[in-house]
């Protein structure tokens, strides 16, 4: 165990109240915390300034995955499905509530079909085939995050997606991106690619130590056009850990157009490669988002820019404000 670090380093005390359970009224009008992570200067400011951190032949990289209404519930309200990932038509892989009730074997009628429970996987995933493929924009909800501590509805199917989403696939929003509108894309210029983000962002680390944790694997894609358009930029802006992770499992050299999956653990003292800036929520206490974003800034000044956010009352996760770290 010598040398590793304790996940307990990743702790800080955040005030329930500096959650934010809902967004704000509109998406750019989110607070912006700029870090200088080689100085550990920190400033505030609002996410409509982020155009003017950009230089000439910067490039901001946004991840365009959409989330799926993923959250189902049988007809007789018993059983709760998150849907996490389709293998073939009519099949996916699946989380059930409560997992007693579902055995391999047993059927149920959700959606407008039945499903039947195939296999039960070694970590509790169920195996599911459905009769038909499931209605979700009819019957499903977006799966919205536990800490908001209410159902979804309509504001979240608007405001729990980017203006810019595309590829369905996601059962966790994009977060970093929510804050953009179409004008504020438009002043920038970027390129997309596709990682579809999975219950992983749900899950806590476990382990007591951070090289313990096992990390959970995503989809991913890079078109031929985005990979040129990265590969001429000066420096790169991931817009949140999705695009940083996928942007950090390419080999060395130039990226390629690629679709594969990647279950890379970005943490200290690693380094990140091909990311200049990054632009991200604040995230979860002890949270492999947190441990990313240490792995970029460094553990200490990252801790101490929270410590500040925290003071200056910034709100926090999914639908709270931004940081900008250059």
């Amino acid at each position: 165990m010598s040398g590793k670090q304790p996940v307990s380093d990743y702790a800080f005390d955040l005030p329930d109240g500096l959650i934010a359970a809902r967004p704000l009224a509109k998406r750019d009008a989110s607070r912006m915390f700029v870090l200088h992570r080689r100085t550990g200067r920190m400033e505030h400011r609002m996410f409509r300034d982020l155009p003017g951190y950009l230089e000439p032949g910067d490039l901001a990289v946004l991840n365009d995955s959409k989330v799926i209404k993923a959250r189902l519930y049988s007809e007789d309200h018993a059983i709760e499905l998150l849907l996490l990932e389709s293998r073939s038509p009519g099949c996916w892989t699946s989380l059930v509530k409560p997992g007693r009730k579902m055995r391999a074997g047993v059927e149920i009628r959700v959606a407008g079909t039945t499903a039947r429970v195939t296999d039960v996987l070694p970590g509790g995933e169920r195996i599911l085939q459905f009769a038909e493929a499931p209605d979700l924009e009819k019957f499903g909800a977006l799966p919205i995050p536990p800490y908001f501590k209410r159902e979804a509805d309509a504001q979240d199917d608007e405001r729990y997606q980017t203006v810019y989403a595309d590829a369905a696939g996601s059962v966790a929003a994009p977060t970093a991106g929510l804050h953009f509108t179409p004008e504020i894309l438009a002043a920038i210029p970027h390129t997309f690619l596709t990682l579809h983000v999975g219950i992983g962002t749900f899950q806590p680390v476990k382990a007591d130590f951070v090289e313990d944790h096992l990390m959970h694997e995503e989809r991913y894609s890079i078109s031929a056009e985005s990979a040129q358009a990265i590969n001429a930029a000066k420096r790169i802006l991931a817009v949140g850990t999705t695009s940083a992770r996928v942007l950090e499992s390419q080999p060395p050299g130039p990226v390629r157009a690629h679709s594969g999956s990647t279950a890379i653990f970005l943490h200290p003292p690693m380094a990140l490669r091909r990311v200049d800036m990054l632009l991200t929520n604040f995230h979860l206490p002890k949270s492999t988002l947190l441990m990313l974003v240490s792995a970029f800034a460094g553990k200490e000044t990252t801790l101490a820019a929270y410590a500040e956010a925290v003071r200056e009352k910034y709100r926090f996760f999914s639908y709270g404000d931004c940081m900008l770290i250059l």
